[in-house]
This record gives C-alpha cells, sequence and structure tokens, in this order.
C-alpha cells in the first residue's frame, strides 16, 4: 500500500466532505420559514433581540456566516442548538450511539445473509433456487424504506403486537433486561434496512461468483480433485468478494439515508430522527451537524473501501 494511493484517497474524500457541508449550509437556509423566530421571541425588546441574533451570528451576511461556520468546524465546532441552547456536538452524541447500532446491525445481517444467498444462487445458476432468489433480491431493491416500514410495524407492532411500535429502550429497563429490550426495540427498524440492502449483495455475489467460477485456477483446482465445497469457498468465493466489498462501503450512504426514514418511522432516537425534529424545529445548527457527521461517516466508510480494496486487488494501487 503507497502513501501516495491512500493520499490521493484522503483528499478525494476531504474535498467530497468540503463539498457536503457547503451544499448542507446553504440548502439548509432555503428552507421555508425564518430561523430568527426560533431563537427571538417577537415581543423581546430590540435591544435583547439584536443581542440574541448577534449570538448565534444571525446578524452577518450570508457569505459572512459560512466563512465562520468553516472556521469553527474545522475546530470541531458545530455550534449551539436554537432549540436547546446546547452545544450541537452534545446534543448529536446522545444520538450517535443509536444510530451506530441500527446501521452496524443491519449491515452485519445483510452481509451474513446476502453472501450465503448470493453463493447459493450461483451455485444453482439457472435453476429454481437461483430463480426464487434472483426475484427475491430484485424485489428486495424496489422496496421503498417507508413503505417496508410501515408494513412490518403495522403488522408485527401492531396487528401481531410482538414488537413495540416506537422507542429504543424501555424507560424502566435495568442491567440484562435493559440490552434485551434494546433488541427488542432494534428488530423492526433493523429489518427494515435489511430488506432495502439485501438485494444487491446477494445479485452481486451471484453474478460476481458464476464469473468467478469459470476462471481457469476453479477449473485446476477441480481437477486435482478439491472437494466442491472448498472450491467454492476457499478459491471461488475468496476472489468473487472483491466487488461485494465496494458494495458494502457504497451501500453505507444508502443505509444511512434508510435510517434517516428508518428512526422517524419507529421514532428510534438516533441523528435520522434528529434531523426530522431539526426540520421542523427550523433548528439549522442540528440540521447541518446531523448532516457534516453523516456525510464524514460515509467518506470515511468508502476511504476504508478503498484501501481495502487496494490490499485486496494490486492492479487497483497500480492503476
Amino acid at each position: 500500500m503507497t502513501l501516495k494511493f491512500v493520499g490521493t484517497r484522503l483528499l478525494r474524500g476531504l474535498v467530497t466532505l468540503w463539498f457536503a457541508v457547503t451544499v448542507t449550509f446553504f440548502l439548509v437556509r432555503l428552507l421555508p420559514g425564518d430561523p430568527v423566530v426560533t431563537v427571538a421571541d417577537p415581543n423581546m425588546t430590540a435591544e435583547l433581540r439584536a443581542k440574541l441574533l448577534a449570538d448565534f451570528g444571525l446578524d452577518r451576511p450570508l457569505l459572512v456566516q459560512y466563512g465562520s461556520y468553516l472556521a469553527q468546524l474545522v475546530q470541531g465546532n458545530l455550534g449551539m442548538s436554537f432549540r436547546q441552547s446546547l452545544p450541537v456536538t452534545t446534543v448529536l452524541m446522545e444520538r450517535l450511539p443509536w444510530t451506530l447500532i441500527l446501521t452496524l446491525s443491519a449491515m452485519a445481517v445483510t452481509i451474513v445473509v446476502g453472501i450465503p444467498l448470493g453463493v447459493l444462487a450461483a451455485t444453482r445458476a439457472r435453476g429454481w433456487v437461483d430463480r426464487l432468489i434472483q426475484v427475491g433480491g430484485i424485489t428486495a431493491q424496489s422496496l421503498f424504506v417507508p413503505s417496508i416500514g410501515v408494513f412490518l410495524l403495522y403488522v408485527f407492532g401492531v396487528l401481531l403486537g410482538w414488537f413495540p411500535i416506537g422507542g429504543a429502550l424501555d424507560p424502566d429497563a435495568t442491567g440484562v433486561a435493559a440490552s434485551l429490550s434494546m433488541l427488542h426495540h432494534l428488530v423492526l427498524p433493523c429489518l427494515s434496512l435489511v430488506f432495502i440492502q439485501l438485494g444487491g449483495y446477494v445479485l452481486t455475489m451471484r453474478s460476481t461468483l458464476i464469473e468467478t467460477m469459470g476462471e481457469d485456477y476453479v477449473a485446476l483446482a477441480r481437477a486435482k480433485g478439491v472437494p466442491p465445497g472448498a472450491v467454492v469457498w476457499k478459491h471461488a468465493v475468496r476472489n468473487a468478494l472483491l466487488p461485494t466489498t465496494t458494495i458494502a462501503g457504497l451501500q453505507l450512504g444508502a443505509l444511512v439515508g434508510g435510517a434517516v426514514l428508518t428512526e422517524t418511522i419507529y421514532a428510534y432516537p438516533g441523528i435520522g430522527r434528529a434531523i426530522f425534529e431539526a426540520v421542523g424545529q427550523m433548528d439549522f445548527p442540528v440540521l447541518q451537524g446531523a448532516f457534516v457527521l453523516l456525510a464524514a461517516a460515509v467518506v470515511v466508510a468508502n476511504l476504508v473501501t478503498d484501501v481495502a480494496y487496494g490490499l485486496l486487488d494490486p492492479r487497483v494501487r497500480t492503476s
């Protein structure tokens, strides 16, 4: 792994993050409404109103606010929440663990289920099992997060009553009971994200493995008498995992976007729910901070994916 390869990816990631920050800063200011109403009461005296707006920097030109925001962002300061009068970092750090639990659980379940399904489809290519898995994968890719979320919530939460219909933890649960309660609340939101991500892993793994099974080294392994299971899992799957590694990084962005809708549907107290609340309250600093945090997570995930792909395939580092 060369420093030039890592440095190029890092620079690309920083440019992407700057672009995301800039778009977010100006985009949230196009939202209908006046943020001044959030921090200043119309019944205030003119002096107190002016002081309050100056404290939040809302009395300055937009470009000056943008420059100040970038300067503070470099120092790790995301500003103050209009509504809660707390540092945005404090507000988001309370929500971040829940979003990490949800997205990482969904990604882990998707990979654990998706890769074996893709292998099963590839080893039964053009059979009824393969066709069934393909139909399921294509259907899963076409699902919309709110649709599957509302369906699961209504069937398993309202009709059957098997799972909670909102929140992330029973308020009175402690110890082991709290852990079980957290897992109980996690099932439906996690499944909602798994359903929309699973198809990509399954179909990518299937097509890549079918192509890999036709390579000369696989034929050689078979000619040497290597058991069929070892041919597939030890030789073919190992190389077929390379595109799946890329998919894992790229789909983190879709997971993040899906988490916003999923957390809203299930009233799950993560970053996505904070974004929904911030839009309704016109809390620009929280909205900006949440988008910056999520954008940074996606950029880091893609950087790690690029580096991992470079380690797995030397051709990427020299291309």
